[in-house]
């Protein structure tokens, strides 16, 4: 069971620091992060790390797909976590 929570920890520490990078070459105008792949890693297990990140950084929070979408997504997967571990114990 602890591996479920490394994963979640791993990607949503991810995407905490993808969100910073990604702000930080806003910022001096270089290459960016894809926005499909902010998503990407947000649907497989990272959307709080994002979530946070994006209000930390002050980051894509005006991209109504940035702001709702991942709240939402970490909203879904935490009730998918709860159902789960419910399910096992």
């Amino acid at each position: 069971m602890w591996y479920i929570g490394g994963y979640a920890f791993f990607l949503n520490l991810l995407l905490f620091a993808m969100m910073g990078i990604d702000k930080q070459r806003a910022v001096h105008q270089k290459y960016r992060i894809a926005e499909k792949k902010l998503f990407l890693v947000a649907l497989i297990g990272g959307a709080i790390g994002g979530t946070i990140g994006m209000y930390l950084f002050r980051h894509k929070t005006k991209h109504w797909y940035f702001k709702y979408g991942f709240p939402m997504i970490g909203m879904i997967q935490i009730v998918v976590l709860y159902y789960f571990i419910m399910e096992v114990l």
